[in-house]
C-alpha cells in the first residue's frame, strides 16, 4: 500500500510538472552566473576578506557584513539598517549614543544579495539606481555632465559596492572624523567627493603586505602596491558575493530538476496557487522567482526616508522616481526575488512586515493594509536618551499617505486562511538550507587588518 502510494505522488507531482511546462520556470544552472559560476578561487578568497574587514571603513568599525551577515541570511534582521556608528549586530544592534545616533540610521531595509550573480539581476538596489545595460553600467558616479566612475568595473554587482564606501551614512563616517572622509578637499560636493574617499581606502589597503600579495595574486595588472585601484577591491568582492550567496538548491529547484518528491503536498498545493490563482507568478516568476521589475503596492513607509538631491524628499521614499524622474514611477520598488525568503523578514523596502503571513496578507488589499498596519510589526533601535525621532511621520502625514496608496496598482483578491497556509509551506520550499549553512562557513576568524572581524 505504502509503495502504491509512493507511486501515485510521483505519478502526480510529475503530471503536475508537464501540465505546468509553460509556467514554471526551468532551474538555474552555471551558464545563468557570471564566470559560469567559478570565479577564481584566489578572487572569491580575497573578495571574503574585504567583506568582513572593517577596514573599508571611515572610522573602522563596521563591514559589509555588518549589514548582510550570514548569520541573518544576508541581513540584519532590521527593518531599517543601522550604518556607521552602530554597535552590536543584528536586531540587537544600536544606533550609539547621542545626537549623532540619528545619522547612523539607513533609511530602508538592507537589500538581499541571493542569486546576484545571475546574470539577469542588472538593476539592483531597491531603487535600481545601480544598472547594467548594453550600453554598459549606469552608476551614481556619472550625472552625465561628469563622469568619476573607475573604468574596469567587471559587472554591475562590482559597480553597486562602490558606493557604500562613499555613502556618508553607511560606511565613511562624518566630516573630520577619519582619514577617509577628511581625503575630500573642502568644498568638493556631488560625486566629485568620490574618488578622493575611494583612493584613501586604497592607501590603506596598500599599506597592508598581506593584501598587497593578495591583490598581485588575483590581479594580472597589478605589479606593485601602487597599481591596486578601486576596481580591484569592488570586483573581489563581487566574486566573493555573487559565490556565497548562490542559493539555487532549495526543494523546489531540486523539484524542477525532476525530484518529484522534494515537495510535500502541502507544498504543491501552495505553488499551485502561486501559479495559479492566486497569481503570484505575475511579478514573482522566472528561474530566481522575479521578474526583474519594479512596483507600486502601497507598501508602508517608515524610518529616517531617503534624501535625493534636488528632491524634497526627506521622510519618505518615493522608489524608482528617485532614478527616472518620472511620475508613473512614485513609490515603485524592486520586485524582490524570494530564495530563501523564509529566513529573510522583515519584508518590505522598509522592513514593514515582520511574517509572511502579513506580507501576504498585504497583497491581497494593500490600500486598506497600509491604512491599517500595525506598527508594531517594525524592529526599531530606541534611540538614546533625549534623542527623539518620528518613524512614523509619512504614515500621519494624510498628504504623503495619499499619495502612496494612490500608486497602487494592484488590485484586490481573495484568499482563504488555508490557501495562506500553503503558499506559506511553498515559500518555506524555497529555503536552500545548504546555501545557508555554507554561509555561515565565511565568516572568516581573522582578516589581514588586524581589525576584529565581531560586531
Amino acid at each position: 500500500m505504502k509503495k502504491n502510494t509512493t507511486l501515485l505522488m510521483i505519478v502526480t507531482a510529475a503530471s503536475w510538472i508537464s501540465s505546468q511546462a509553460a509556467t514554471l520556470p526551468t532551474a538555474p544552472t552555471d551558464a545563468d552566473y557570471y564566470n559560469n559560476g567559478a570565479p577564481s578561487a584566489e578572487k572569491v578568497e580575497l573578495g571574503r576578506l574585504l567583506f568582513f574587514d572593517k577596514i573599508l571603513s571611515g572610522n573602522k568599525n563596521i563591514s559589509c557584513g555588518t549589514c548582510h551577515h550570514p548569520a541573518f541570511a544576508g541581513g540584519d534582521g532590521l527593518s531599517v539598517s543601522i550604518g556607521e556608528g552602530g554597535v552590536g549586530l543584528g536586531s540587537a544592534r544600536t544606533t550609539g549614543s547621542g545626537s549623532s545616533a540619528i545619522k547612523a540610521r539607513i533609511g530602508r531595509n538592507s537589500p538581499g544579495l541571493f542569486n546576484l550573480g545571475a546574470k539577469e539581476f542588472t538593476k539592483l538596489n531597491w531603487q535600481g539606481r545601480h544598472q547594467q545595460n548594453t550600453k554598459g553600467l549606469s552608476l551614481p558616479c556619472s550625472n552625465g555632465r561628469n563622469n568619476v566612475c573607475p573604468t574596469g568595473l567587471e559587472n554591475v554587482i562590482a559597480g553597486q559596492n562602490i558606493f557604500p564606501l562613499v555613502n556618508i551614512d553607511e560606511m565613511p563616517g562624518q566630516t573630520g572624523e577619519n582619514d577617509v572622509i577628511n581625503a575630500v578637499p573642502t568644498g568638493t560636493a556631488g560625486v566629485n567627493r568620490f574618488p578622493y574617499m575611494w583612493e584613501a581606502i586604497m592607501a590603506r589597503l596598500r599599506a597592508i603586505p598581506d593584501y598587497v600579495t593578495k591583490f598581485k595574486t588575483v590581479f594580472p595588472d597589478v605589479t606593485d602596491s601602487s597599481k591596486m585601484k578601486i576596481q580591484h577591491l569592488t570586483n573581489a568582492l563581487a566574486a566573493f558575493e555573487a559565490t556565497a550567496f548562490r542559493a539555487d538548491n532549495s526543494p523546489f529547484h531540486r523539484y524542477l530538476r525532476g525530484e518529484t518528491t522534494a515537495l510535500t503536498s502541502a507544498q504543491v498545493t501552495g505553488m499551485n496557487l502561486f501559479y495559479g490563482s492566486a497569481n503570484c507568478a505575475s511579478c514573482h516568476s522566472g528561474k530566481f522567482l522575479t521578474n526583474q521589475n519594479f512596483a507600486a503596492i502601497a507598501m508602508p513607509q517608515l524610518g529616517p526616508g531617503v534624501f535625493v538631491s534636488g528632491r524634497a524628499t526627506a521622510q519618505r521614499d518615493v522608489g524608482r522616481y528617485e532614478v527616472t524622474g518620472s511620475t508613473a514611477d512614485k513609490y515603485k520598488f524592486r520586485v524582490p526575488s524570494l530564495i530563501n525568503v523564509a529566513q529573510t523578514a522583515p519584508y518590505g523596502h522598509a522592513g514593514a512586515y515582520a511574517t509572511l503571513d502579513a506580507v501576504i496578507r498585504h497583497h491581497l488589499d494593500p490600500v486598506n493594509s497600509f491604512k491599517t498596519w500595525d506598527r508594531s510589526q517594525a524592529i526599531l533601535p530606541a534611540m538614546p536618551s533625549g534623542v527623539v525621532v518620528n518613524d512614523f511621520a509619512v504614515m500621519d502625514d494624510s498628504t504623503k499617505s495619499n499619495e502612496i496608496t494612490t500608486a497602487n496598482k494592484l488590485a484586490k483578491s481573495t484568499l482563504s486562511d488555508t490557501d495562506i497556509s500553503n503558499l506559506i509551506e511553498f515559500l518555506n520550499a524555497l529555503t536552500d538550507q545548504d546555501a545557508l549553512d555554507n554561509l555561515m562557513e565565511q565568516v572568516p576568524t581573522s582578516v589581514p587588518s588586524g581589525l576584529t572581524v565581531a560586531d
